[in-house]
Parts: C-alpha cells; structure tokens; sequence
C-alpha cells in the first residue's frame, strides 16, 4: 500500500488551512460565542473556507458538511458519501493558548469514514487514513513546506498489555467516563484535546477512549477515519457499530469507545 495522490492533496490543503490558523493565531486569540455556547474564532471561518474552497478539486461531486456553516444553518443534502469538516478542532484549547488543536476532513461513506486527515497545524504532525488502505503519519513537518509521500510512515495499533494507557478529554471529562474507567484494568491516563485522541491510539501510544459526553460528527469522523486504518475500532458503548449521516439528530454522536488491539 501507498499514499495516492488524493491522499498527498488532502495534506496540502490541510496544510494551507493550518497555516490560516496560525496566522491568526499569531494576530489574536479572540474569540465569540454561537449559539450553542461553543466558541468560534476568525481561525475557524477562514480554515472552513480554504477548505472548501479545495475540496471539490480532491473529492469532486461530494456534499460537504463543515461545522461553521452548519452553525450559520447550511447543511447540504447527502447521500450516501459525503465529508464531514472541523476546520479547527479543539477551539477551547486553541484559545486558551494551548497546541492541541486540529484540522479536521474526513469522508463518509454509508456510515463509515474510509478515509481523511488529521493536522496538528503547530507540531507539523499528518496523520491519514487513505483510500488505499492503511494510515500513515508525517511527524513533525516543518511549517511552510507540504508534507511529501517520502515524510509518511505507516502506524497501526499496538496490542494492549495488561493495563491500558486511556485518553481522555482534556476539556471534557464527566462522571459516565470515570465510571466506565474505573471498571477496566487502567494503568495510566493521558488527557489530550481535539482528535488527537484517537491518533494516540493509532500510533500504538495508548489504548482506549471513551467518550460518554456531547460531540458531534465533524469533531470525531477524520480521528476515527485514522483509527480504523490503523486497525482500531469506534464502537457504541455496548459494541454496536458507531455510524455517521445521524441527519435527524442534526450530526450529533452519542457515547462510544474507540480502542487500539483491546477485546
């Protein structure tokens, strides 16, 4: 397996939107207030818009949903493959001053995402799930340069040992998650913002995440996107398939767990 060509122009155009991110980051961390209380910058407008603008040339004919034009009330009709965007996940630690915030672009298709990107605009940290199989991660990309094929290397999920290493929210823990926790065998925790989460697990660094509070598609489709091709698994709490295109529930998720190699 490689990284094709759609892979590689998806990386640059997350790329293109970090870098909007960071400048105006480098301005103003200021930020406003929509409607369901969740704060919003001009970072978040101005990444959504390159994104969108670059979508149609990579994933031609797809309806995108993307959060901020959601919040102003355009939501596409889709079908049954569409792309789920978060031009910047993890907006409280973005402006809180903190570096654990994403890009966020994935592909839908019949419930599953199959494929999509994961960027860490400050560290220069890829993470992708291609469409032709498998996912991949660049590490550490300086800023100002695309990511090339020869800067990926493949990541998989480790086989969990005999306490697990859990990720959990850094910004949104709750009393289901610890109850949930304080049943398995944990060995350690790390909290983490944005989709970061799920990356952690796919790179083999922990092994669990469970996530009983709100969130909604575009916040969690590309991390998952990235899980599953590292041969991870996000399920609902009591192992039914977690599936995207909730268009009644307006793209909410309800709980789930994602999990590296853990019966």
């Amino acid at each position: 397996m490689a990284l094709t060509s759609a892979d590689l122009d998806l990386a640059a155009l997350a790329a293109d939107a970090g870098a909007a991110i960071l400048a105006v980051r480098a301005r103003s961390l200021a930020s406003e207030r929509k409607a369901d209380g969740s704060p919003v910058t001009d970072a978040d407008r101005q990444a959504e818009a390159i994104i969108l603008a670059g979508l149609p040339a990579i994933w031609p004919g797809l309806p995108v949903v993307a959060e901020e034009s959601a919040a102003a009330g355009t939501l596409p009709e889709t079908g049954s493959e569409f792309v789920l965007v978060d031009p910047l996940d993890g907006t409280r630690e973005f402006v809180s001053g903190l570096d654990e915030f994403t890009v966020n672009i994935a592909r839908i298709r019949l419930g599953v995402p199959v494929a999509g990107i994961v960027l860490a605009p400050v560290s220069g940290d890829y993470f992708i799930a291609s469409e032709a199989g498998g996912a991949w991660a660049a590490r550490g990309v300086a800023r100002g340069r695309l990511p090339l094929a020869a800067d990926f290397r493949s990541i998989a999920v480790r086989v969990a040992g005999p306490g697990l290493t859990a990720v959990i929210s850094r910004s949104h823990g709750d009393r289901d998650t610890e109850a949930f926790l304080a049943g398995r065998r944990i060995a350690a925790r790390r909290s983490i913002g944005s989709s970061l989460k799920f990356c952690l697990i796919a790179q083999g660094e922990a092994d669990i995440y469970p996530r009983f509070g709100p969130t909604m598609e575009w916040d969690t489709a590309a991390g998952d996107a990235v899980l599953r091709a590292a041969g991870g698994r996000v399920m609902r709490p009591d192992g039914s398939a977690f599936l995207y295109g909730k268009v009644a529930e307006g793209y909410r998720n309800g709980p789930f767990v994602a999990t590296g190699a853990v019966s």
